[in-house]
Order: structure tokens, then sequence, then C-alpha cells
């Protein structure tokens, strides 16, 4: 018997001297910049003999001493200020090595962001499932011919793409999600996001999901998808494979992927539709799958977007799309599967969702792959 630990929502420098010589020391304010410099002359300098006094001479004399060493101050103060603004310039402190990069930690934000996903006064009681929505939605947008849309940029946090519908409700997971890119400035949006998913997925009993860092964030709106790129629930199976074959997955990916499903609810006023697909809507299982085979479903009748609800007790519900995967021939056996293997399903949904997350990004395959530790486990499993 195998025993899973999940977080459970309830509803949270010497001087060398020779005989005869004379040192002429030229030194420098700056002494960062430029170094301390020391001429010795080693030729014997014979002593001048003492000068005539003249009056007027002396009176000369001193106005050219007074000029030699007014301009001496002058050139001293304009040097001071051309090589201060040459530190500023480039950007260098005087008196201050420059601080290293900072390394960010991955875990200490996967362990914030899981911190933050309880919340007795919100849904179900967690954030968990709109995170995932967020960092699914963020993702979906991904087309391989023409190698736009993905996860990399985060483009919803710009018009129209943060308006478009299917992206309805999500400002409250980007929203929820400041407060940890506040405290880590360093970490994009982008990958914010990403772990967001990543984090709510495992936090809520799923399977360990590779993920690697390196998103970048876009400067503006100019690069927003379109919309219609996601699925619409609406649709059936060959809707289905044409979106998710716009990005690259297969029948097998397709059906792993709706597994997700067995999280979170549908709310009237984001997607149109209405109720939770399972009755633990804050834990990862392969539930979703059982539901949809086990249970009679019937259309509900509303006036609403149409929608099934079980016929026992009214209170579950299911898309059209959802149906359409036992509906059709070649996805059925897959969504059976996974109703049988909840291991199966884990070890496939971690493998697709992760290639979901890492759609339109450019490795190089020596990046680091992280595999975070849940805050319930006593170590990271590798």
């Amino acid at each position: 018997m195998a025993f899973r630990f999940v977080r459970v929502f309830s509803s949270r420098r010497t001087l060398t001297t020779f005989q005869n010589s004379r040192v002429v020391p030229v030194t420098f304010k700056h002494k960062n910049l430029i170094p301390v410099l020391s001429r010795t002359y080693t030729t014997p300098i014979t002593p001048p003999p003492p000068p005539q006094s003249n009056p007027q001479s002396d009176n000369s004399s001193n106005k050219i001493l007074y000029l030699i060493g007014a301009a001496a101050l002058i050139g001293g103060g304009s040097y001071y200020l051309y090589t201060n603004n040459l530190v500023k310039d480039i950007g260098v402190s005087e008196n201050k090595v420059p601080d290293k990069p900072k390394v960010i930690d991955y875990q200490k934000i996967y362990n914030q962001i899981a911190d933050i996903l309880e919340d007795n006064d919100y849904d179900d009681g967690s954030y968990g499932p709109i995170l995932v929505r967020l960092a699914w939605h963020a993702s979906g947008t991904y087309d391989k011919n023409t190698n736009t849309g993905g996860s990399d940029g985060s483009t919803m946090r710009f018009s129209p793409e943060s308006d478009h519908g299917a992206n309805a409700g999500l400002k409250t997971a980007r929203d929820k999600l400041e407060v940890i890119k506040l405290a880590n400035p360093g970490i994009t949006y982008a990958d914010l996001w990403s772990l967001g998913g990543v984090t709510a997925i495992q936090e809520m009993g799923g399977p360990i999901i590779p993920w690697i860092p390196g998103r970048k964030d876009a400067e503006d709106g100019s690069k927003c998808t379109v919309d219609g790129l996601l699925p619409d629930a609406s649709k059936t199976s060959n809707h289905l494979r044409e979106i998710f074959g716009r990005m690259g997955f297969n029948d097998r990916e397709i059906v792993a992927l709706a597994g997700a499903h067995a999280l979170g609810r549908c709310h009237p006023d984001r997607s149109g539709y209405s109720g939770p697909w399972t009755t633990s809507p804050t834990l990862f299982t392969n539930d979703f799958y059982i539901e949809l085979l086990k249970k009679k479903w019937q259309e509900k009748k509303w006036k609403g977007p149409k929608q099934y609800v079980d016929k026992e007790t009214g209170e579950l519900m299911m898309l059209p799309s959802d149906l359409a995967l036992i509906q059709d021939k070649k996805l059925k056996p897959y969504v059976e599967e996974y109703a049988k293997d909840e291991e199966l399903f884990f070890k496939d949904f971690s493998a697709a969702f992760h290639k979901l997350q890492e759609l339109g990004l450019t490795r190089t395959g020596e990046e680091t792959v992280y595999r975070f530790k849940r805050t319930s486990d006593e170590e990271v499993k590798k």
C-alpha cells in the first residue's frame, strides 16, 4: 500500500634612497583609479646660487606665483570633477566593489507560493487551481508553425491578451502572485507564473514536475497573442486535436493534460460554465477520469451554455469537450487507462505539463532542471 502526503486545504607599497639624489613624488588624489606614481633621479643635482634680492622682481615673482597657484587649483578641481563624473558614468563606486549577481533560490520561492495557496474565504479554500489555469493559459497559446506564443514573455500582463475571454478571472491569480514578485524581484513574471502552476499541482498532491527557469518578460504588448488559441470547451475531439496539435501534442498527451480538470471548478462570471468536475477540487487525483466513465451525464437545464451534470446528484459537471474524450474511439482508451492507474496518469501528466511549460523556449541542454521539494516532503526527490 502506498501513501501520498499532500498539502491539505481546509478551505492556507620601500622607497630606495640614492646618495646625492632627489625623489620627486607625484601623486593623484583618486587612488582607486590611478596608482601612486614616483620618479627617482640618480643624476647629482648642484644646488643653484641664492637669488639676488630685487623688490620689483620680488613683486613680479609673487604675481607669477599667485597665477601659477590659481592655475593649479583650477586644474586640480577640473581633474577632480572629471574623474568623479567618469566614475559615475561607468557605474563604478570609488570605494565599493560592484555586487555579484544574486543567485535566485527557486526552492524558497516555491515555498513562498505554497504558503499563500490556502484561503478559506476563496472558492474551495485554495488558490491552487487558478494558479494552474494561469500557467496553462500563459503557455497554451504556442503555435509550432509560427513559433509564437508560449510561456515566454508573460504577455498576459498587457491588453488585448489580458482581455481575452478565455483569460477571464486570471487577474485574480496574477494579483495573488504579485506579493511573491515583490519579495523576489529577480524572478521574471513568466517564470513566476510557470512556477506557480508547478507549485500548485505538487502541493495539491500531484506529481513532481521538472521545471527550468530562464523565461523573459516582454517590454510591452506588441507580442500579445490573438484570441482563440486556447481550447473551446463547447467543441468536440476534432477541435481538441487541432488546438493541441498546433502545440505539438498527441492524443495521449491531450487526455493526460485534461486530467487537470480534477482541480477547481467553472464560474459563470468567467467561463460561463458552473460547477466542479470532482468532489475533491483541491486534490490532484485521477478522479476526473473515474467520474467521467462511472457517472451518467445529462444536459443541464439552465440559461447558461450547454454543459452536463451527473444524473445522480446534479452537483458535478462535465463540459462538452470533456465528454468528447469518451465519445472519440481513439481518445477513450487513454481515459480508461488513467482511470485504472493513477501512477501512470501522474507519470504522463508530469511529462506533458513540463512540455507545455517549455513551449516556445530555446534551450541549450545545459540548463539546471529543478525538481522541487514539496513542503510536506522530508527530502528532495531526485
